[in-house]
């Protein structure tokens, strides 16, 4: 049986909000120390074709704009960054924008921070990974509709490939269900089954503990 090489684009704030809702439902168990490629191996038989696992890229910003309300938050995320690329993950940082809005309460202008560009490049990485061939099946770890062009336009330029929507806890979009080649439903207790070791060792050097409550 030929192998379906199988590439996992993961929306990583997306996926963020789920883990966290996750924990909650957990009654407090962490799982925001999720190891990805070994959580994604799991989903495998699911894509079917023997398949394997190819890549996985991870695409994030660093909230560096919260550092004055939750001190080291950036600091946590790298060393969890580190932890990704230390089993194989491929990182794609974007950046936060700031953005005057009229607050719905008060009616005055304040600042808020916006993730800009993260749609735009899984967007992108998913047609120049089959534009490339450098996969048989892509699965967008993400609940985000804005994403539906970018499905639709892969569906119907690659019509062999396949384009499924694996659905992080808690975040399902019926849009996406609906175009996706295949779909799949994340449980929050499929996020406990596959954590980091606490601490992590990366690269035979360095360990990399665990944050509080995560």
């Amino acid at each position: 049986m030929p192998t379906t090489r199988a590439a996992f684009l993961v929306d990583g704030f997306n996926l963020y909000h789920s883990l966290k809702r996750a924990s909650r439902a957990l009654g407090g168990t962490g799982t925001r120390w999720l190891d990805l490629s070994s959580f994604y191996r799991s989903f495998l038989s699911q894509i079917g074709g023997n398949a394997q696992l190819e890549s996985v890229t991870y695409f994030s910003a660093l909230a560096e704009h919260l550092e004055s309300l939750k001190p080291d938050v950036t600091q946590r995320h790298k060393d969890y960054l580190e932890c990704l690329r230390a089993t194989g993950v491929d990182i794609q940082l974007a950046h936060f924008k700031k953005k005057s809005v009229v607050c719905p309460d008060c009616a005055k202008r304040i600042t808020r921070h916006e993730e800009k560009e993260t749609d735009v490049a899984i967007a992108i990485t998913l047609i120049e990974l089959l534009l490339e061939d450098r996969c048989d099946a892509v699965v967008l770890i993400t609940g985000d509709s804005d994403l539906a062009p970018a499905i639709r336009s892969a569906r119907r330029l690659f019509p062999e490939k396949l384009v499924c929507c694996c659905f992080p806890f808690d975040r399902v979009s019926e849009e996406l269900r609906a175009i996706a080649t295949r779909h799949f439903k994340i449980g929050s207790d499929q996020y406990a089954r596959h954590q980091f070791a606490d601490p992590f060792l990366v690269n035979s050097k360095r360990a990399v503990s665990k944050p509080p409550r995560w």
